[in-house]
């Protein structure tokens, strides 16, 4: 944290002999224990405690020692937030770096500690004597100091909505370099957490979850590509065997990073068990002078009683952040599979005026408009309008979009540059490679070495011109190939640290240069979803693959790290372009509702009555996104892997919608009951089933199918009701209200 935000908030200073420090917020309690000026460890982080004495904290700090057993540590191992070989600890380390072999095993203690309330907390902080301190949310700030000149300070964040943060910073304190090789900090988890979830994926195939027993041993998931990546493990989740959306203990922990990072689950001999992340450096990538700092990227930990517990938690936590959107989500069309590279303007305008003609709010140009760029094999860097297919610029278009009420978007892809371009002709030397050869090619492209102040200012420079010469709201913001082998143009060194500093700070600047524009979030699909980006976008951009079967399993698992309203969805054509499959407009449609809607479609090949049906649904998403895009989200565990429901119910438990999705032949005909879940028990709700084209000749009402049935919210979700006779890859959408 800067001088400047430590003076604007009321800071506390907790008793320099105080060795349990106990916060409490939205039902979690984080107990760290400091032993003889150590660095704090977590005695506790899950269920909240409750009130405690300082005995009660004592106690639990005392719990997590355990005996003492044959060829161990002749005292009680600790293992701080940032763990140390100095108390024991032989599993990964959270400091690694030197000074040409020397300084490698600093012997750190605290030497201040401070709480900041929580800006929005309604207590001050206090003191509580008998060496324990108590407080509600905000954060505890730990100075540790070292004789080898090498300090820490550690932040640990639990915020009102009890979601933890960790953030830890270095400093070189005295003369010569000091090489850092690893910063990261760990959080624990008890015994009882004996799964694993995490997630895998590719290009279209974004965010599968893998489960595996909680073994002894490290379960390390490192990203190396210089974003994100489409296989990140997205959350590390360990929980009680057999966790589930509504059931089990679960605790996660998210690396807030978009460059290359580390997230990790770690069993140790001594029956420990850690998750841990932190930014992944590469050889000499960080090499501190006097008086010079690293800050690690922010870790997040969430905990929850089931999946749904645990997702909710992150989403209020996101929600509440002052640059969320806040404003309804636009309906958007997106082009890129209407058109591809083909830029004609009066085919887009009439793509422009269908769009409006069904209520889309935000048209948006993809990749194709600038320089040479008529194939994905030459442009990019070239961020000027081709004269070639737009010689009276982008403002006919601009302009026909705008005059139908719509707000325009614009395709970019910053940080990347083709070698046949005029840019790489004129600076081949801004390309991110090792000395004297390119890394190999990735569709066609290398890396533009933003963290080069030259390179950034003229990339910058024209972005501004365009966004300055047009009325744009929105930028795709692409990402398309990895960092391999990305050698910084300044000096050689690895230069993906400072390439991703770099696409923040471009972000930022632009969006501080024009304060209505959004960012979105794309990188080959979905291959840069996280909370760093997050900080400076507005919508994430799930997958290229729109298939809606595809883009369940998708959704679901999205969301349990990021809120439905930054999930770029949208209705594909009937033939998917990635996969072949052909889908009704019920299922490409009632899939694409459940995040930020939208239309990636050639309208002009539509028909009539799609076209009518599709109208309904935009209509039925702007009449229901504000539940849609503040709702809990709520997914039931059901018994057949045929059926699926999900949905969101309002935060007051008298709203709700969800979805009853048929994705495959069941077993048995017919399957049975289905519940619901996040419901009032004593509220009674009327049922309207709100599909759109209702007379889909794929399904058959049960006798109690809702035509403003009612039922206690008791009966929703431990009695259920029959499943509708549907066909595979069908939705039927039910409302709840009080």
């Amino acid at each position: 944290m800067n001088q400047s935000t430590k003076a604007a908030v009321h800071t506390s200073a907790v008793a320099g002999n105080a060795q349990q420090i106990h916060l409490r917020a939205g039902g979690v309690s984080v107990l760290l224990s400091r032993p003889d000026g150590r660095i704090p460890a977590i005695a506790h982080w899950g269920a909240d405690l409750g009130e405690l004495t300082s005995h009660d904290a004592r106690m639990v700090a005392l719990s997590t020692e355990s005996a003492q057993v044959a060829n161990c540590p002749d005292a009680p191992m600790h293992v701080g937030v940032i763990p140390e070989p100095r108390w024991g600890w032989a599993g990964r380390p959270g400091l690694v770096g030197h000074r040409d072999g020397q300084a490698w095993a600093p012997d750190f203690s605290v030497q201040t500690t401070q709480f900041l309330p929580h800006a929005a907390s309604d207590t001050a902080a206090q003191e509580v004597g008998d060496g324990f301190s108590e407080f509600g949310p905000g954060r505890l700030i730990v100075d540790v100091g070292s004789p080898d000149g090498i300090d820490l300070t550690i932040t640990l964040e639990l915020t009102p909505e009890g979601v933890v943060r960790a953030q830890s910073t270095v400093t070189n304190r005295i003369d010569g370099h000091y090489r850092l090789d690893d910063l990261s900090m760990t959080l624990p988890v008890p015994a009882r957490a004996t799964e694993l979830q995490d997630f895998a994926g590719h290009w279209g195939q974004e965010r599968r979850a893998q489960r595996a027993p909680f073994t002894v041993g490290l379960h390390l998931r490192e990203g190396r590509k210089g974003r994100t990546g489409a296989d990140a493990a997205h959350l590390m989740i360990a929980g009680e065997s057999g966790f589930g959306f509504r059931h089990g203990e679960v605790w996660g922990l998210h690396t807030g990073f978009s460059g290359n990072h580390r997230t990790w689950a770690e069993r140790e001999y001594s029956g420990h068990r850690t998750l841990g992340g932190g930014e992944l450096l590469l050889p000499g990538e960080i090499v501190l002078g006097k008086d010079e700092s690293y800050t690690t990227p922010w870790l997040y930990g969430a905990y929850g009683v089931g999946l749904d517990a645990q997702a909710n938690r992150l989403h209020d936590w996101i929600r509440s952040r002052p640059q969320h959107p806040r404003r309804e989500r636009p309906a958007t069309l997106n082009v890129w599979e209407a058109v591809y590279f083909d830029h004609r303007l009066e085919k887009l305008q009439q793509l422009a005026d269908l769009a409006a003609r069904i209520g889309i709010e935000r048209f948006v140009l993809d990749d194709g408009w600038f320089g040479s760029r008529r194939d994905d094999t030459s442009g990019l860097g070239d961020w000027t309008v081709s004269p070639e297919v737009w010689p009276n610029g982008l403002a006919p278009l601009v302009q026909h979009v705008t005059s139908l009420g719509m707000e325009f978007g614009l395709w970019f892809e910053p940080e990347m540059i083709n070698v046949d371009s005029d840019l790489a002709r004129a600076h081949p030397d801004w390309i991110l490679s090792p000395e004297g050869r390119l890394p190999v090619s990735s569709r066609f492209q290398q890396v533009l070495d933003i963290g080069n102040p030259q390179a950034y200012e003229h990339v910058r420079n024209q972005m501004v011109r365009v966004l300055t010469d047009n009325d744009i709201a929105y930028i795709k913001w692409d990402h398309n190939r990895d960092l391999l082998e990305a050698g910084s143009s300044v000096d050689g060194a690895p230069g993906v640290h400072r390439q991703t500093l770099a696409a923040y700070r471009l972000m930022a600047e632009l969006k501080e240069r024009f304060p209505r524009l959004e960012i979105e979030s794309c990188a080959s699909g979905g291959g840069r979803v996280d909370l760093g980006v997050l900080e400076h976008t507005d919508r994430f951009w799930t997958s290229d693959c729109i298939d809606p079967a595809e883009r369940q399993e998708m959704h679901r698992w999205t969301q349990q790290l990021v809120p439905p309203e930054l999930m770029g969805s949208h209705v594909a054509a009937g033939h998917s372009h990635e996969t072949g499959r052909l889908h009704t407009v019920n299922f490409r449609a009632g899939t694409a509702l459940w995040g930020h809607f939208g239309v990636e479609w050639d309208l002009t090949q539509a028909s009539e009555a799609e076209l009518d049906e599709l109208s309904e649904w935009v209509s039925l998403y702007k009449q229901h996104r504000g539940l849609l895009h503040h709702g809990r989200l709520v997914r039931p565990d059901q018994a057949d892997p045929e059926w699926d429901v999900h949905g969101v119910v309002s935060a007051d438990g008298h709203e709700a919608m969800f979805a009853v999705v048929c994705s495959g032949v069941s077993l048995t005909d017919p399957v049975g009951r289905l519940t619901l879940a996040g419901l009032d028990p004593n509220t009674l709700y009327t049922i309207t089933d709100v599909t759109p084209a209702a007379e889909d000749a794929g399904f058959t009402a049960p006798s109690w199918w809702p035509n403003g049935a009612t039922a206690r919210g008791s009966v929703l979700q431990h009695a259920g009701f029959h499943t509708p006779n549907l066909r595979p890859d069908r939705i039927r959408l039910l409302h709840l209200s009080a």
